[in-house]
C-alpha cells in the first residue's frame, strides 16, 4: 500500500481503533493500547509502541500513518520566550510560542494556516488562509511546548491560549476536539480552566460555544467599542458589528456565567480619545468582564503606532473608576517577532 493511501490513525476514535483490531482477528483491547500511545504518551512512531508485538507494529505501519508536527526551527528571546516554526505533514508551516513567567508557562497555539479574517494590525491576517489545522496538529503544539517548558524551565506547561495564527472559531469543530483531547484523562489531563480561546468576534459561533456548554475561558480581540473605528481596523466588523457581538456575549454569560476578557490595544490617533474610552466602558457594562490592555507590537505598518503613556493611563483610570478590572500586559518575545499580532512565518 502506498503511503498516500494510508489512513491518519489519529483521526480514528478509540472505538474505531478497537473495531479495527477485531477486524484483523486481534483483541479489542489492543486498540486501547495504541490509543494510549498516540495520545497520552504522544508517540509518533509505531516502532516505539513497545508493549505491542513486532508483527502488530508492522501491520499498523502498513495501514496507517501518524501525521505529527515537527518543530522545524526554534528562536529564543532574551526574555525566555521561544517561538517555534512548526512544520505540518504537508509542509505548511505555522508558529507556536512558549511564554514563561516567574510562576507559569503558557503555550500560544495556532489553529489555522494563515487566517480567515482581515485585521489590519495583525501580521497573520496578511497571510491567506490555506487550511484549518486538525485536532492532532493543535495537540502536538501543546505537547512540544510542554517538553520545552520541562527542559528550559524545569516545570510542566500550565496554561494554553488559542491566540496564535488563525481565527479559532472559524475552525470550530477541530478546535473543540483538540481541547477535548487536551483535557481528557486519556490525553494531557489539563483543566479547561487553564485554557483560553481568543476570537476576533464571530457572534454565531460564540453562541454555539455557550450552547455546547464549554468549560474553557473566552477572550475577545476587541480593540474598539465604536463601529466606525472597529470596521476601519477590523473590516469584518462590517458584517459582525458590535451590537451583534454584544448580544452574543450576553447570551454567552447567561448560559455559562463566565466572564469574558477583552483584549485591547491602544493606538495613537486611532482609538486614544475620551470618546473611545467611554465607548469601551459602556460596552463593558453588558456583562462581567475584564480588560487586558496590550502593548502594541509593530508589523512594519506605519498606520499603527503605540499610543502614548497618558492615553493608556487614561484608559486604565477610567475603567477602574467604573469598577472594571483592567490589566496592562507587556508583550514578550518582541525581539523574535513572537509577540501578539506578529506571527507571520517571516523565517
Amino acid at each position: 500500500m502506498k503511503t498516500t493511501e494510508k489512513k491518519d490513525i489519529r483521526a480514528l476514535t478509540k472505538d474505531q481503533l478497537r473495531e479495527f483490531f477485531v477486524s484483523q482477528g486481534d483483541k479489542a483491547f489492543r486498540g486501547n493500547q495504541v490509543y494510549e500511545w498516540l495520545w497520552s504518551k504522544a508517540c509518533y512512531d509505531f516502532e516505539d509502541m513497545t508493549n505491542i508485538s513486532k508483527e502488530t507494529r508492522a501491520m499498523l505501519e502498513a495501514n496507517f500513518v501518524i501525521n505529527n508536527i515537527k518543530v522545524d526551527r526554534q528562536q529564543r528571546s532574551n526574555d525566555g520566550t521561544i517561538k517555534n516554526a512548526v512544520k505540518l505533514h504537508d509542509d505548511f508551516v505555522v508558529e507556536s510560542v512558549m511564554i514563561p513567567t516567574y510562576n507559569r508557562t503558557t503555550a500560544c497555539v495556532s489553529s489555522q494556516v494563515g487566517c480567515s479574517l482581515d485585521c489590519k494590525f495583525c501580521a497573520t491576517a496578511k497571510l491567506k488562509r490555506l487550511r484549518n489545522l486538525n485536532p492532532d496538529e493543535i495537540y502536538d503544539q501543546v505537547v512540544a511546548i510542554d517538553k520545552q517548558s520541562r527542559l528550559y524551565n524545569n516545570r510542566p506547561l500550565s496554561n494554553i491560549v488559542y491566540m496564535g495564527m488563525g481565527e479559532p472559531l472559524m475552525n470550530y469543530n477541530n478546535v473543540l476536539k483538540s481541547i477535548e483531547k487536551i483535557t481528557s484523562e486519556e490525553g494531557l489531563n489539563m483543566s479547561p480552566k487553564r485554557i483560553t480561546v481568543s476570537t476576533s468576534g464571530v457572534p454565531k459561533m460564540i453562541k454555539k460555544l455557550a450552547d455546547d456548554e464549554v468549560k474553557f475561558n473566552l477572550a475577545v480581540s476587541l480593540h474598539s467599542a465604536r463601529d466606525e473605528v472597529r470596521t476601519q481596523i477590523m473590516p469584518f466588523n462590517a458584517k459582525f458589528d458590535l451590537a451583534s457581538l454584544r448580544e452574543a456575549l450576553e447570551y454567552w454569560y447567561a448560559k455559562t456565567k463566565k466572564r469574558v476578557t477583552y483584549e485591547y490595544i491602544v493606538w495613537k490617533g486611532i482609538n486614544d480619545t475620551t470618546e473611545d474610552i467611554n465607548a469601551l466602558v459602556e460596552f463593558c457594562k453588558a456583562i462581567p468582564c475584564k480588560v487586558n490592555l496590550i502593548e502594541y507590537n509593530p508589523i512594519d505598518d506605519d498606520t499603527f503606532q503605540q499610543a502614548n503613556d497618558n492615553a493608556v493611563a487614561q484608559y486604565m483610570n477610567t475603567l477602574e473608576a467604573n469598577g472594571i478590572t483592567v490589566t496592562l500586559r507587556h508583550s514578550r518575545g518582541k525581539d523574535i517577532d513572537a509577540a501578539c499580532g506578529q506571527l507571520a512565518n517571516k523565517n
